[in-house]
């Protein structure tokens, strides 16, 4: 008995002094865990956070065309709706003229026109019975033939009205989606910036600062201003004062003014005071305005950048452009090849 409680005793001891190893104690402190990320660099995180805006501007397009859409589709369906009443109104003005002839009819003792005509005796009253018969015969044709036409008309509108509210409402759901996604965007941008120490900020500043002059001057070094210098026209005046007017306001995407603008928005309004009416998105601005070349371009011409058009500025001469350029910046001026360039436009 004593021999197996000192059995025990030892097994019990050895196994505390296995579990007090160091070795062991060791390995079950190292834990599985990944080492942490290298912190990115200060210009990484710049790139990071612009291309984190270049997504929100392209996203603001796809916005802006939505909503110019609804825009459309809200005027049409308002304008067949106009249609649709005007077509009932003018059915039940159909519909009172052939209720006065029915009842015509009836006064007429239940026998038509024709049937009347036959009886009489009276050679007179027989021709002049004739000619309002015929004419009788051709207005109930008429009649008929216009309740069709107007009838047909309001189908139509009907199936335009459902059509334009389809349109309305798959227009709706594409400014929703989009709208989430620029808010996505710029959080995750303005998240980036704000774990940011102070001096970071003010370093990323700089950086921006620093990568847009730098682009300034190799585009200045390839010669894209070489050659004369063409004038603005009297609309490029007023458009490039507008725009250097709204110099210090706020960027604020999907806004038009007056207190406010995106990219777009500055140069669709200041090209509306100059009395030239322009597509409302950059993409739109690039694929519907007549092109022209760097070279020859003239204060008011808008810039267009990257290559997916998300970005567009109001040429005001020097090598300088006026332009809204992301949220959390105001309207400024700007070197016309900080950026990278896609082309030039002309409202014409």
């Amino acid at each position: 008995m004593n021999r197996r409680r000192r059995a025990a005793a030892i097994t019990v001891i050895c196994a505390l002094a296995v579990l007090a190893s160091p070795s062991l104690t060791l390995r079950a402190s190292a834990a599985p865990f990944p080492p942490p990320p290298p912190k990115k660099s200060l210009e990484e995180v710049r790139k990071e956070i612009d291309g984190l805006y270049r997504q929100a501007a392209v996203a603001t397009d796809a916005y802006n065309l939505s909503e110019e859409k609804a825009k459309e589709q809200s005027s049409e369906i308002v304008r067949v709706n106009r249609l649709l009443t005007e077509g009932r109104e003018k059915i039940a003005g159909l519909k009172v003229e052939a209720g006065a002839a029915a009842r015509s009819q009836y006064r007429n003792g239940g026998l038509p026109e024709g049937a009347q005509l036959v009886l009489t005796n009276d050679p007179q009253l027989f021709l002049d019975a004739a000619g309002r018969i015929k004419e009788s015969v051709k207005a109930t044709k008429d009649l008929l033939a216009e309740m069709t036409r107007t009838q047909a008309s309001l189908d139509v509108y009907a199936r335009e009205a459902s059509d334009h509210w389809s349109r309305l409402e798959a227009n709706r759901v594409r400014q929703a989606g989009a709208r989430k996604e620029i808010n996505a965007k710029i959080a995750a941008a303005e998240k980036l910036e704000s774990e940011l120490a102070a001096e970071e900020r003010e370093r990323l500043r700089r950086l921006e600062e620093l990568a847009q002059k730098e682009a300034q001057r190799n585009w200045l070094r390839a010669g894209a201003l070489v050659g004369p210098k063409a004038e603005a026209t009297e609309e490029g005046r007023r458009a490039v004062a507008f725009a250097t007017a709204q110099i210090g306001k706020p960027y604020g995407w999907g806004d038009e003014g007056p207190d406010a603008f995106d990219c777009s928005g500055l140069t669709q309004s200041a090209w509306g005071a100059a009395g030239r009416g322009i597509p409302r998105t950059s993409q739109e601005q690039w694929r519907l305005l007549p092109r022209v070349d760097v070279k020859d371009m003239r204060p008011g011409d808008l810039i267009v950048y990257f290559a997916d058009a998300s970005h567009i500025g109001m040429y005001v001469g020097n090598g300088m452009i006026v332009h809204a350029p992301r949220p959390g910046r105001n309207i400024t001026l700007a070197g016309a090849g900080s950026m990278e360039i896609l082309g030039v436009v002309r409202p014409m």
